[in-house]
């Protein structure tokens, strides 16, 4: 995966011109993979729509390959929200023992495998929805477009800003 601040060379000179201490820098890093975490709040809310889907009349039209992916979509989901909580539960198990830097590299890595697989839940979640309303075409075409929106802004942007800072 990544690497966040800690992780990286130019830690040392960031801390320098910010003239922090290694812990105030942890403090930092922290507090702002908290604030990301409340961003993708909204997204993590998507398991308790879908345990309603099967009860709704028109889910038993379904075939069973948007069965499939409805259930992928929900393993995914599911998924991303233990990965995208994971750093509350670190955080609580691990405070007070001096293990911030360790609660800080391990949510990082946290919150980018749960951006991950919220970025697969929201994708199969336009593939089911376009497939009931307008059919299959629609789907695998709104499932590409959804991917490779995700692809684009959540990864290739930000890797090319990292590779080319300006």
């Amino acid at each position: 995966m990544g690497e966040c601040d800690s992780d990286r060379p130019a830690a040392e000179p960031d801390r320098q011109a910010r003239n922090e201490t290694p812990a105030e820098q942890l403090d930092r890093n922290l507090s702002g993979l908290l604030q990301e975490l409340r961003v993708v709040q909204t997204g993590v809310q998507l398991p308790g729509f879908l345990l309603t889907l099967p009860f709704q009349a028109r889910f038993a039209t379904l075939s069973m390959s948007m069965r499939e992916v409805y259930l992928a979509v929900v393993a995914a989901s599911i998924a991303a929200t233990v990965f995208l909580t994971a750093l509350v539960a670190a955080h609580r198990l691990l405070f007070r023992r001096r293990r911030l830097e360790t609660v800080v590299r391990a949510g990082h890595r946290f919150a980018l495998m749960g951006l991950i697989l919220l970025g697969l839940a929201l994708t199969g979640v336009a593939v089911l929805i376009f497939d009931t309303v307008a059919g299959s075409v629609a789907a695998v075409i709104a499932g590409v477009a959804c991917a490779a929106s995700f692809i684009t802004v959540r990864g290739a942007h930000p890797l090319r800003q990292r590779l080319h800072p300006h």
